[in-house]
């Protein structure tokens, strides 16, 4: 077998494993096409999800069967005000050893798994919020001096209410840009209500079944980066994140008017891995700008601070990226 045919067929098992994930997901989430996409497309890229809904909506469902739905451990964090960093990353306690000694031993927190859910994130404080920051960045904790390293693949999943419910904090800005993408959870269809009541007031309740394992889906990893891109792409992509720079000479009015700061290269590079693994599932081997397109909104709402123009005049960070989409030319930056 050539080493095209072999490629073919390793994007063809990829496809197929990406809707079998989907599909297992699928026995217990209604609806909901795009957030799923989205969170497995970050669950491959390495990145992070970031939920956002009111309560009620199925965020936590969703990432336990997620959870069900690969062979990976999974933990589950309760974020309230009174947590502290400690009870995330874990401390140093006194153990004894077999010869009577007394020595420091570090005790694991439920940070160390594969899949965090980090439910409610937005109910700790800042102080503990920031504990994550390490983790999800480095897939490490250091503690007294002692970095310990996580198992990979390392996912985490939060959830998060609207910052207007009462008891909120928001999330600084340097954790924000860590999530591959924030996605926002919205009411389902009343088609969606009647299989939801289904599913969920009848004798019989549905669950996933372990799919796929983490060593398969760091696999699907490595394939996605294989994928090329042309180098005006490229550019358009760059394009695409200067715009939202509100001083970059290349900046959209939109941003000029409504942004205060815009997207990180970290931004750049979830645009650029999202689109690869959309050009995979779309059955191609190139990525086009619509696949950049697609992936804009998820991993630039987050990343964005509006002004205080743009904060008065109700405008969101989505219609910002719309705007700078429709005024960004698919030939931008080929001559730089």
């Amino acid at each position: 077998m050539s080493t095209d045919d072999q490629l073919k067929q390793q994007l063809d098992d990829f496809r197929k494993d990406f809707h079998k994930l989907r599909s297992e997901i699928s026995r217990v989430i209604v609806g909901q096409t795009e957030i799923l996409d989205d969170t497995l497309i970050s669950l491959i890229a390495g990145g992070h999800v970031l939920l956002e809904g009111v309560p009620g909506l199925g965020k936590t469902l969703t990432v336990r069967t997620l959870a069900d739905a690969l062979h990976l451990d999974f933990h589950r964090i309760q974020f309230t005000p009174d947590l502290m960093p400690a009870d995330l990353v874990g401390t140093q306690v006194i153990a004894e050893t077999a010869d009577g000694r007394k020595v420091f031993e570090f005790q694991k927190g439920p940070l160390f798994a594969n899949v965090l859910l980090a439910d409610e994130i937005n109910r700790a404080t800042p102080k503990t919020q920031s504990a994550l920051l390490e983790a999800m960045q480095e897939h490490s904790v250091t503690v007294a001096g002692v970095t310990h390293r996580l198992s990979e693949p390392f996912f985490v999943m939060a959830t998060q209410n609207p910052l207007e419910m009462e008891g909120t904090y928001p999330l600084p800005e340097a954790q924000l840009d860590r999530f591959f993408v924030k996605l926002l959870v919205k009411y389902p269809k009343v088609s969606d209500l009647e299989t939801i009541l289904d599913r969920t007031t009848e004798n019989f309740k549905p669950h996933a079944n372990a799919v796929l394992t983490g060593e398969r889906i760091l696999q699907m990893s490595q394939l996605s980066r294989l994928i090329p891109i042309a180098a005006d792409v490229r550019r358009y992509g760059i394009a695409l994140i200067v715009a939202t720079h509100p001083d970059h000479e290349l900046a959209s009015a939109a941003a000029k008017k409504y942004v205060r700061y815009g997207a990180s290269p970290r931004g750049l590079q979830a645009l650029i891995l999202g689109a690869k693994i959309r050009a995979i599932l779309d059955n191609r081997y190139h990525v086009a700008r619509e696949d950049l397109r697609t992936m804009a909104l998820p991993v630039l709402r987050h990343r964005m601070i509006l002004n205080f123009e743009g904060q008065a005049e109700g405008i969101s960070t989505d219609d910002v990226i719309r705007k700078l989409m429709a005024d960004v030319k698919e030939d931008a930056l080929t001559n730089v």
